[in-house]
């Protein structure tokens, strides 16, 4: 049995009164059954842990004891969770793992255990649970042999408490704590995504440029010892660094334009589309109905986002024609780009766009490819606007 939401989606609805011994009347009378040798369980954790760890605090291990019982009190708390699932049909979404950073070390673990909100709750419940859970215990035992006829309403009764109380102590706080989960996640993917564009820059610059310059400084070297001997053979060879120097230039001015380019800082996310669109090997249309600009960082993700889908359009669309459209809806940046060739085109295949969802995805974005085989591919992006002024002012 899953639980029914209301009209909004937000509220739980409680399932109606039934009047015969189906399953799901047999599942709460299970559920109480078994609460009470559970809950005796819990109970004598919860207060020998909070015991030994009052009593030991003047010692080193007392609050380390707390902190770990607290962990412990998690698990107990998932399980929890687990059985109302199973036997009360209660949908509730597990709290976000208890933050860990890199060199917190051991006093980070514990200061993050003893202000652990969701093990705190845990506790809670299990020291409320045991005089409920004698009483509902006993409640459904005697009416088993004695109120048979009413025993389904009562089971529902009793049990709707026990949802209630599952809910208020075993559900995640409030959605501030399940963004702490996606974050922890999404600062991952950032950190993983900026490593990989400096290795591709470093890589660049020492296979590009670096090269190019290594060779123009040998050239130019072996130019000044022919400058007196053989003034036309140096300046031949100077001719050539000459060359080197304007292919150098124009390698770095190719990795400037990867890291930010100058264009999209100052004339904008309109202007710079155009240009990479200029770039494409089929021709691109490119409409933007941007009143003002969003925050740079926005911009940045924009720009690297179409910049990428008309590469993966050059390289694997076979497309005669491609669109790229950009527009503000309410305090949202939507792109669509959208071309006319083979189709096929999937987060899972190895484009590149696996890379983009998870970019987007790390600022609050949305990514969706709508690509069948033979049908053309349109991708649409969405990203926060995140007003251009107040973020600079934050800044």
């Amino acid at each position: 049995m899953t639980e029914q939401l209301d009209a909004s989606g937000d509220r739980p609805v409680l399932p109606p009164p039934r009047f015969a011994y189906d399953r799901h009347t047999w599942k709460e009378i299970a559920y109480l059954l078994t609460s009470f040798p559970l809950a005796v369980f819990g109970f004598v954790y919860a207060i020998t842990m909070l015991a030994l760890g009052a009593g030991l605090t003047v010692t080193v291990i007392g609050l380390p004891l707390i902190a770990a019982g607290l962990t412990g009190a998690r698990l107990l708390g998932r399980a929890e969770r687990g059985r109302a699932r199973k036997l009360l049909g209660v949908r509730i979404d597990e709290p976000s793992p208890m933050p860990r950073r890199k060199g917190d070390g051991f006093f980070g673990w514990l200061w993050n255990g003893l202000k652990d909100p969701v093990g705190w709750r845990a506790v809670l419940y299990e020291v409320i649970r045991l005089p409920w859970g004698v009483l509902t215990f006993s409640l459904t035992l005697v009416s088993l042999f004695v109120l048979w006829p009413v025993l389904p309403f009562l089971a529902r009764g009793l049990t709707n408490a026990d949802r209630a109380m599952v809910r208020a102590l075993l559900s995640p706080s409030d959605e501030l704590e399940r963004r702490i989960a996606e974050l922890e996640s999404d600062r991952g993917v950032v950190v993983d995504t900026a490593a990989a564009d400096l290795r591709r820059i470093e890589r660049d610059l020492h296979d590009g440029a670096q090269a190019r310059l290594v060779n123009l400084a040998m050239g130019l070297g072996l130019a000044k010892e022919k400058l007196l001997e053989d003034p036309e053979g140096a300046a031949g060879m100077v001719d050539e660094a000459h060359g080197e120097v304007k292919l150098a230039l124009q390698e770095l001015r190719d990795l400037a334009r990867g890291i930010h380019p100058a264009v999209l800082t100052d004339r904008g996310l309109d202007a710079a589309l155009s240009s990479v669109a200029s770039r494409c090997t089929v021709p691109v249309k490119v409409t933007a109905d941007l009143p003002e600009r969003p925050a740079e960082a926005i911009e940045g993700i924009a720009y690297f986002t179409v910049s990428e889908l008309l590469q993966n359009v050059s390289k694997h669309s076979r497309a005669t024609r491609a669109s790229v459209e950009v527009w503000r809806s309410g305090e949202r940046l939507l792109i669509q780009v959208q071309d006319d060739g083979q189709g096929g085109a999937s987060v899972d295949k190895g484009t590149g766009m696996a890379g983009l969802a998870e970019r987007l995805g790390a600022v609050d974005g949305l990514f969706v490819v709508d690509s069948p085989d033979g049908g053309g591919t349109l991708v649409t992006a969405e990203l926060p606007w995140r007003d251009r002024t107040a973020h600079t002012s934050q800044g």
